[in-house]
């Protein structure tokens, strides 16, 4: 005893439930995922406690970000445009070190320390290292750093 089908019992209609299911999540997905990625981050940059001496303004070089985003090297202020060429100029005549310590301003876009640590390695840096503020509340390891901290002396400050 065979049972036989004809062609109008069978149906070749796809299931659309689990399709509904998947695009429903993915939608929710998006939902939460866009807006998050839209919303980006905060960088708040580090504090720390001094424990090794601060770069010697001598021998270091010390870019500078003020929080307008304008350009300082070794305090000297330079344009856009100006500061690709100084930093070169400084560091095609080192021979040892090639490294260059950026203070940036505690309110400037993290975008623009990137700007500046880009530029710099394109121009024969080879460390970019970042200045820290120290934290509040702590005491330098350093004991210059200490010696005038009643008097309002011997902080870092001023134009980066």
């Amino acid at each position: 005893m065979s049972v036989q089908l004809t062609q109008e019992e069978v149906k070749s209609e796809p299931n659309m439930v689990p399709m509904i299911d998947i695009m429903l999540v993915l939608l929710i997905i998006f939902m939460i995922v866009i807006p998050a990625l839209l919303a980006g981050f905060n960088a708040i940059p580090p504090e720390g406690q001094n424990v090794k001496p601060h770069p010697n303004e001598d021998e270091d070089i010390i870019l500078g970000i003020d929080a307008d985003g304008k350009f300082y090297l070794d305090k000297e202020p330079f344009t856009d445009e100006a500061i690709a060429v100084a930093i070169r100029a400084k560091f095609d005549v080192r021979t040892t070190d090639k490294i260059m310590f950026i203070k940036a301003d505690r309110n400037l876009k993290y975008d623009r320390v990137m700007e500046a640590m880009d530029i710099a390695s394109n121009q024969g840096v080879r460390v970019a290292a970042l200045i820290t503020d120290q934290t509040k509340g702590t005491t330098s390891l350093i004991e210059a750093d200490n010696a005038g901290q009643d008097l309002g002396i011997g902080k870092k400050g001023g134009t980066p």
